[in-house]
């Protein structure tokens, strides 16, 4: 049987990829390696957590030691890297953590990899998942290509470029078979509320302010997270090795419009009249470093292995909502911090 070893796979978008694996092929073992921080959430796959293919390991890829145990143990012939410190505001408060997790962490994983695969790469694969802000920023016009100059302005971006940097790395001095994916912003269902889409519909369902930095009118790409979760199942099986590639949603928007169609989408389920929630906006003082407009040019992942986006924006926001709104249990435990108890009880208590 096939091992895949998925990091971050408690996550936000970790969680749909492990659960796209685990479901589309029962003929593949998935080892879940997640080292259950702050937006690590098992309940995230509770319809999975029994299902005989699947296998959750809490580590940390800081660990060097560590990690080479679990690469030992399990010896998987594939890994989907995942595991990131992803907030950009965290990453101003306290840059050394993106440093260790997402730099460290990663050379960790290819050090492992590279000591259970020795000389003998064939049917293996190292697939790191990356951020389109690596790129920098874009002015009015023009679109992230793959070639497109490395040009990162925050503490994050700075040290997923370097993690991705590192990959290449690898695959040119020791030929260690890889793929990457430099991805926009995504949204959809189990996303930890720190973030613009699930911390808006948190509040509004709470009365409180909706924050917009600076203008709003700043503009991202956004890609609903089981598309990118199909992405990476089509990059991780059939990318071609050394080579990245980028993945968006071809819905580009501002984020002042974005929080606007929100809005009018919430009023709308819950049948308020328009405005009420719009009535929270609030515009507070921008972040440092913020950069003006991310856009990605997915042509070479559509032409090369046939992806595309699956919903609009719109019909993405509206299932993403839809979905909150049936679930305020699980938001109310991440909100309260309950969600980090469930492993204790799933996993220690049962151990």
């Amino acid at each position: 049987m096939k091992k895949i070893l998925i990091t971050g796979g408690a996550g936000f978008i970790g969680s749909h990829v492990v659960r796209e694996f685990v479901n589309k092929y029962p003929e593949y073992h998935i080892v879940n390696l997640d080292a259950l921080t702050y937006a690590g959430n098992l309940e995230n796959l509770k319809d999975i957590e029994n299902k005989p293919n699947y296998t959750f390991v809490k580590a940390d890829i800081t660990d060097a030691a560590h990690i080479l145990a679990v690469f030992q143990e399990h010896q998987p012939d594939g890994v989907i890297h995942l595991a990131a410190e992803s907030h950009v505001d965290r990453s101003i408060t306290n840059p050394t953590a993106f440093v260790m997790t997402n730099v460290i962490g990663t050379v960790n994983l290819l050090n492992a990899a590279k000591e259970i695969w020795k000389d003998n790469f064939e049917g293996k694969r190292f697939h790191h998942v990356s951020t389109d802000e690596v790129y920098g920023t874009l002015g009015e016009s023009g679109l992230f290509r793959e070639d497109t100059a490395y040009d990162p302005h925050s503490p994050y971006s700075a040290s997923k470029a370097s993690s991705d940097h590192f990959v290449r790395a690898y695959h040119d001095t020791y030929g260690l078979p890889i793929v990457l994916t430099n991805c926009s912003n995504n949204y959809g269902p189990n996303h930890f509320p720190e973030k613009l889409i699930p911390l808006c519909i948190h509040n509004i369902l709470n009365n409180k302010s909706l924050p917009i930095y600076g203008d709003g009118k700043f503009t991202r790409d956004w890609l609903f997270v089981i598309d990118h979760a199909k992405a990476i199942d089509l990059v991780f099986h059939n990318g071609k090795n050394g080579d990245s590639y980028n993945v968006g949603g071809f819905n580009e928007w501002q984020n002042i419009d974005l929080v606007k169609e929100l809005c009018k989408q919430v009023d709308e389920k819950l049948g308020r009249p328009q405005g009420t929630a719009a009535a929270l906006i609030t515009f507070v003082k921008d972040r440092p470093g913020h950069d003006l407009r991310y856009a990605i040019d997915a042509t070479k992942i559509n032409q090369e292995l046939g992806y595309q986006p699956s919903v609009t924006f719109e019909q993405g926001l509206s299932v993403t909502i839809d979905w909150f709104l049936n679930n305020q249990e699980w938001l109310d435990n991440v909100t309260s911090g309950d969600y980090q108890k469930y492993y204790e009880g799933q996993y220690v208590g049962n151990s």
